[in-house]
């Protein structure tokens, strides 16, 4: 019993030894090898400092840029607290949001895209749809005065199409575009 019992702790000590810190530490190590850019957390900088993620939205509300999806983790865009907001369609809170953001917005009679009012299911969500970001052009083009149709090639410059053509959805990353929106002449 008492040989059971010793092989049976040395067992959990080297499993726990190997794969539970060797392991980690050596596929972390392999990705910053092979893939550092998104090992490192996808950060863009400006000057030496770091503005933001590829991967972790942020929240723009200023009329002169494009506004992400609402956040429900945390206090928004949290990483800590990611999550999604789990509200049901029939929720008052949803439709509070859903009835404030098209009230706010006032861009004309199109439906407001669903992505501008409702949380990703992480609440990190980096991207918009194309159709969320052409909705946003006129309140952008009259703040900024900017044209319509020199907002909409921008838009479709930063749209990542389908991966192979195929999988996940059209999307635009909206700090990429308001990055973009700030490096456009002004008329």
């Amino acid at each position: 019993m008492k040989k059971t019992i010793i092989t049976a702790t040395l067992y959990t000590l080297i499993t726990a030894i190997l794969l539970g810190i060797g392991y980690p530490l050596a596929i972390t190590g392999l990705a910053h090898i092979f893939f550092p850019k998104q090992a490192d957390g996808e950060l863009i900088t400006r000057n030496g400092a770091v503005i933001g993620s590829h991967l972790i939205g942020q929240s723009f509300t200023g009329t002169t840029y494009f506004h992400s999806r609402p956040s429900a983790a945390g206090t928004g865009y949290d990483a800590g607290s990611s999550s999604g907001s789990n509200l049901a369609p029939t929720s008052k809170s949803l439709i509070d949001r859903t009835t404030a953001s098209t009230v706010t917005e006032q861009t004309g009679t199109a439906p407001v895209p669903v992505d501008l009012v409702t949380a990703s299911a992480s609440g990190l969500d980096p991207d918009i749809t194309p159709a969320a970001a052409l909705y946003q052009i006129p309140r952008i083009a009259r703040e900024r005065h900017l044209s319509e149709p020199a907002l909409t090639a921008l838009v479709a410059a930063h749209t990542t199409p389908r991966q192979f053509g195929l999988l996940g959805e059209p999307r635009v990353n909206v700090l990429d575009l308001n990055l973009a929106l700030d490096n456009l002449p002004t008329h």
